[in-house]
């Protein structure tokens, strides 16, 4: 495994169809499942039923349950649920070396800490004693797992706070079927990611009240304006929102049928409880966390996200999703631009 240029870290749907990408531009890459018997399954039978159903893995796929390859990886691409990361970067810490560039492709913001999934990696990796520096970059934009496997034109981009990182990103996963842009701004691209998922989860509500176009376009407009409010409090460029990380991610995922905190919210807005919805997931809805997360950040800064703040009462407070909705209708009435 000496000659692996990448490392996939996460089999889920989306580390899949990214490991297909980078097989795509001829690249051996090694996808790791820490589940030892579904990983050998998929070995065996070149699919990944579970979570990327009826496509074909690339013969230069190669799956593992270790983390020897990753240390002669020339990157290593991180899809590992936020709840998981920080624990599966310290399992793999030894293995990782200095200048290595590690893209970040899940999306959500830790809870507890509140940090960013590059910030959790910056931590868990060189803030560790190691005394090296990897080079993280983050990859997000509208692009559900089902259409990139297979081939589907895709666009997104890759952010580092590191211009060379950021390039060295967009060469890596450049393909003519998945073209990626480049930015400067790491965090407004990673809350983008994080916060488009809980605006969602609401958007789904409204498909599951039956409510129709106009109250669903009206949630994804004022839900991309508390997505940009939080994010420029923190120091995130308002240019991003409006960009493929943010208002492109934000209309694919309250609209498409892939999408899992749509579809959540839909089952929400019928009646389901979330405790009942789980059981039967098999992959995370990031926005049933990331929305906790979201409004720690915006109480610690002081910002305003009403749609954010009804989300999590329907979710935790026990709240008819009418109330809510009534809730949001009825706020003291405003300019638009607050």
């Amino acid at each position: 495994m000496a000659d692996t240029p990448a490392f996939v870290m996460g089999a889920g749907g989306w580390g899949t169809a990214l490991a297909g990408v980078l097989a795509t531009r001829g690249l051996a890459t090694r996808l790791w499942e820490y589940d030892k018997a579904y990983a050998a399954e998929m070995q065996a039978t070149r699919r990944n039923p579970r979570f990327l159903p009826g496509v074909e893995l690339d013969p230069l796929i190669g799956l593992v349950t270790g983390f020897e390859a990753l240390a002669e990886a020339r990157a290593v691409v991180l899809a590992v649920p936020a709840a998981h990361l920080r624990a599966t970067l310290e399992r793999a810490r030894p293995y990782f070396r200095p200048g290595q560039l590690v893209v970040s492709v899940a999306k959500g913001v830790e809870q507890g800490s509140l940090l960013t999934l590059t910030q959790v990696a910056r931590q868990a990796l060189d803030g560790s004693g190691t005394g090296f520096k990897v080079r993280l970059a983050a990859l997000s934009g509208p692009s559900h797992a089902e259409e990139v496997a297979r081939r589907v034109p895709t666009t997104v981009v890759a952010a580092s706070d590191e211009p060379a990182a950021a390039r060295e990103a967009q060469s890596l996963f450049s393909t003519d079927r998945f073209r990626v842009y480049t930015s400067g701004d790491l965090l407004g691209v990673e809350l983008g990611g994080a916060l488009k998922n809980v605006i969602a989860l609401a958007a789904g509500v409204v498909d599951g009240l039956g409510l129709g176009d106009n109250a669903k376009a009206a949630l994804m407009t004022r839900g991309l304006a508390e997505m940009t409010r939080l994010g420029v409090s923190l120091g995130a460029q308002r240019e991003t929102f409006a960009g493929l990380a943010g208002m492109g991610d934000l209309v694919v995922t309250c609209m498409s049928r892939h999408s899992r905190n749509r579809g959540v919210g839909e089952r929400l807005g019928r009646g389901e409880r979330w405790e009942d919805i789980k059981q039967g997931m098999l992959q995370v809805a990031e926005g049933v966390y990331s929305v906790e997360s979201a409004l720690g950040l915006a109480r610690r800064q002081g910002v305003e996200m009403p749609i954010c703040e009804q989300m999590h009462r329907v979710l935790y407070g026990g709240a008819d999703p009418q109330s809510a909705l009534q809730a949001l209708m009825t706020r003291s009435l405003k300019e638009e631009g607050s």
